[in-house]
């Protein structure tokens, strides 16, 4: 749907400076809401709507819970932000119930197999998504200066509900995160010698703060662009971050060169991270931290996966003989 409501909901979100996957994730929400009750404008409808739109994203499409509370979290932008209209803060909507799925973790064996296989050009960022148990776009989103040689760690700007954090950074990447560093510094270069470079795009405060830094080296993506592209959102000439989707087909064509039979993403390597790291011993709130998480419950699921069974408790069936 394109409409013009559709577009000018689309602006108001840019002006608010909303994250531009934000943007995308509630617009295809309110476009199917008011798909769902017969392209009725919003305004026309009331609480009793969105209940009925709700239910039956659980009833009749079987939606897990967390999709159905980010159509709800759309739809409260729409009305309350937008629209300047109150929701009803007591919703009566039947709740998904469709149960959350555990985790996919791959043992080490399998990831050192994945690894080996992983193309040359993407193994760094690969590995730093198990390494370091980043987030997809946090990994792809990384800048120079956002890796601390001295600390060995890496900083994570504005994560999942703009949170920041600090991770561990592998020893073993260090070599090669410098060597990308460089890289980096020689596509600069190479990058302000074209008349019409506009420098990386950084956030808005600080690109009018700091005007000049949007040509410095450590202001420039760790995992850039192949090539230079026109910015959307300000028609200018920059070079952007690698596509995330090279990572992911990446993930994907490596685990099956490794035949591994599990589903492989590259999230997979992050709940990997986070249970390789419970089965050395590290305390369940270090993991929740690296994470990023904000509660402990969250980080808790990978104790399910663990190899010893849940919460690490061992059977205590310890041998038997079948009978003949």
């Amino acid at each position: 749907m394109k409409s013009q409501f559709i577009r000018d909901v689309s602006n108001f979100m840019m002006m608010k400076r909303y994250a531009k996957r934000t943007i995308r994730t509630y617009l295809i929400w309110i476009a199917d809401y008011i798909r769902f009750h017969n392209y009725s404008h919003p305004t026309t409808l009331d609480s009793s709507h969105i209940e009925a739109y709700l239910t039956q994203l659980a009833v009749r499409r079987n939606l897990s819970a967390s999709t159905q509370a980010t159509a709800l979290n759309a739809l409260v932008f729409l009305y309350q932000k937008y629209l300047k209209i109150d929701v009803a803060k007591d919703l009566d909507f039947v709740n998904s119930s469709r149960p959350r799925k555990l985790p996919v973790v791959l043992t080490i064996e399998e990831m050192n197999r994945l690894l080996g296989l992983v193309s040359e050009r993407h193994f760094l960022p690969v590995a730093m998504l198990y390494g370091s148990g980043l987030r997809l776009m946090e990994c792809v989103r990384l800048r120079v200066k956002d890796i601390d040689f001295d600390f060995k760690c890496v900083r994570i700007w504005n994560g999942k509900g703009g949170k920041h954090r600090v991770v561990t950074l592998a020893d073993s990447l260090i070599p090669l995160l410098q060597t990308q560093c460089e890289r980096v510094i020689q596509i600069t270069q190479q990058d302000c010698t074209v008349p019409d470079y506009a420098g990386v795009w950084m956030p808005h405060q600080l690109a009018k703060k700091y005007p000049s830094e949007r040509y410095s080296p450590q202001w420039q993506y760790l995992f850039p662009a192949a090539k230079l592209s026109i910015d959307p959102e300000s028609q200018q000439l920059r070079r952007h971050h690698i596509d995330e989707k090279q990572l992911q087909r990446a993930v994907r064509n490596a685990a099956y060169d490794a035949n591994i039979e599990k589903s492989v993403s590259p999230h997979t390597l992050r709940h990997s991270f986070a249970t390789h790291l419970l089965q050395r011993g590290a305390d369940i709130r270090t993991v929740q931290e690296q994470l990023g998480h904000t509660d402990v419950k969250t980080t808790q699921i990978y104790t399910h996966v663990m190899q010893r069974g849940g919460n690490a408790v061992v059977s205590p069936l310890v041998s038997v003989t079948p009978p003949k």
